[in-house]
């Protein structure tokens, strides 16, 4: 874009602006920080609305816009749009909206500032988990170190890291003073409270031959494993907000200046990462069983998004569809006590235990522990809030049981109203969509006039929506889907 003949708005020849620039933007959103950088250069006093911290505030921008997306940019009453409407402006309009800005104080009806002192979700915010120790933590780390727990052979096969559930009973009678009944309620309250599971994933504890092992200790590549979880458990939704919060201000922290790169190196090496890894433990011993369907959209929304992140900075991004279908289907965390890969998340839990795809099997059996937190049926807007990425940045990046079906309309409303989503060709009774409706075409209608039907029910009011609709109107389409981009956006 060719640069202003002005000069800088800020040299002060002509003393400070009057007006302001209103950015409303969320943390970890490269469209945002690529807006911020050019208003930089431009020398303007910028006023930068969080989203994530002021959501009462989406309705009136919303109004105001006609948009879902992020950022939103005023000069002082004037709305330009997004980035990509920043950086369409000509010379000319550029120049007279800096003047503005300069010249001219924000009227009373311009964009609206959260209220003096007002931060919602502020106890969600970086460093505020405050751990109270398990009362049984004490128990399980002497019981760590005792010497008990070793390798077992069953047949062919040595189990490591495992101890008999008579093992157990003994040295709580011997080491605890416990009489042999409640030796034996001792080993049944561990299990309860997840700091122990069966070897072989099945049944209570007994007093037996039957191997356990601490749940530190299982052998899969979990990556909140490692070491116990003492805290005693928060909240389940309450951990996944803070946790999601962490990871995209630990994102947002380590994008380029142009937003379009993420340094995953030195995001790995943060201490601020580590912060979050100590925390992440938490999720072994989290209770999901009592979740409503709200705390389970909003709890699990979360944790993937952050465990796509996480396998990023410790295996690396995958580069190929082998290494993708590795990634999802073994990137996993512990959570209440069971293992959930990426693949367990999105389509066991949130698609109410469907075949994903390349998935020959449903991802739980009616055996599996873990298809009771699934929900009943598939919930399709969840594929508009899961794994965030460089092209397209849903609105809303933190989601929460109280609003969450809201949150997850307007997700859906900001993804179609993206190119990269959605495009109507009103000539040639075309559209395009974005692969994600081929993959999962199964959520939305098993025919295209249903999936159309389905998509122009959840877009916001726009000259989109009137194209989709004229098009519906003629009887006669084509549906058609573009390219997915999966290239990384790594710094390396």
């Amino acid at each position: 874009m060719p640069s202003l003949n002005t000069g800088s708005p800020m040299d002060g020849s002509e003393g400070s602006p009057k007006g302001r620039v209103t950015v409303y933007s969320v943390a970890g959103c490269p469209h945002c920080l690529r807006a911020k950088s050019r208003l930089g250069e431009l020398g303007l006093p910028v006023h930068e609305v969080d989203m994530n911290q002021h959501s009462e505030l989406w309705a009136r921008v919303k109004e105001l816009t006609g948009r879902s997306t992020v950022p939103q940019i005023f000069f002082n009453n004037v709305h330009v749009g997004g980035n990509d409407d920043l950086h369409r402006l000509s010379s000319e309009e550029l120049e007279r909206l800096v003047c503005l800005v300069r010249d001219e104080s924000v009227p009373p009806d311009g964009p609206p500032l959260p209220e003096e002192g007002h931060q919602e979700g502020a106890g969600n915010q970086y460093g505020e988990f405050k751990c109270e120790r398990d009362e049984f933590a004490d128990v399980v780390e002497e019981f760590k170190q005792c010497g008990v727990i070793g390798s077992h052979r069953r047949g062919l096969r040595v189990y490591r890291n495992c101890f008999t559930g008579v093992q157990l009973v003994d040295w709580l009678e011997r080491e605890k003073g416990l009489d042999r009944n409640k030796a034996r309620e001792m080993g049944k309250v561990l299990m309860d409270r997840k700091f122990i599971n069966s070897v072989t994933g099945k049944g209570q504890f007994e007093e037996s031959s039957a191997l356990f092992r601490l749940l530190e200790h299982d052998p899969r590549s979990v990556l909140n494993a490692g070491e116990t979880a003492t805290c005693s458990p928060l909240p389940a939704a309450e951990l996944s907000e803070i946790l999601r919060n962490m990871m995209l201000r630990l994102y947002s922290d380590h994008l380029s200046a142009d937003g379009k790169t993420v340094d995953y190196t030195a995001m790995s090496q943060s201490p601020s990462f580590e912060r979050y890894c100590e925390l992440a433990v938490q999720l072994q011993r989290v209770e999901l069983r009592s979740l409503s369907r709200e705390e389970k959209l909003a709890f699990f929304i979360n944790i993937y998004n952050a465990l796509v992140i996480h396998g990023n900075l410790r295996l690396g991004c995958p580069k190929n569809m082998w290494q993708r279908y590795r990634f999802f289907n073994y990137i996993s965390y512990l959570i209440g006590g069971e293992v959930f890969t990426l693949q367990d998340i999105e389509n066991g839990v949130l698609r109410g235990n469907r075949k994903g795809m390349a998935q020959l099997l449903k991802p739980f059996s009616k055996s599996d522990p873990r298809l009771q937190v699934a929900l009943p049926d598939a919930e399709p807007l969840i594929h508009f809030a899961l794994n965030c990425g460089a092209k397209s940045c849903p609105p809303i990046k933190t989601y929460t049981a109280k609003d969450i079906d809201i949150q997850l309309r307007t997700a859906a409303e900001a993804f179609l109203e993206n190119d990269d989503g959605c495009r109507v060709d009103t000539e040639k009774h075309e559209v395009k969509l974005s692969q994600i409706f081929k993959w999962y075409k199964a959520d939305f209608g098993d025919t295209d006039e249903k999936l159309l039907s389905w998509i122009l029910n959840h877009m916001s009011d726009s000259p989109k929506r009137s194209s989709l609709q004229t098009v519906l109107k003629t009887g006669s389409f084509k549906v058609s889907y573009m390219p997915y981009d999966w290239s990384s956006n790594s710094k390396d």
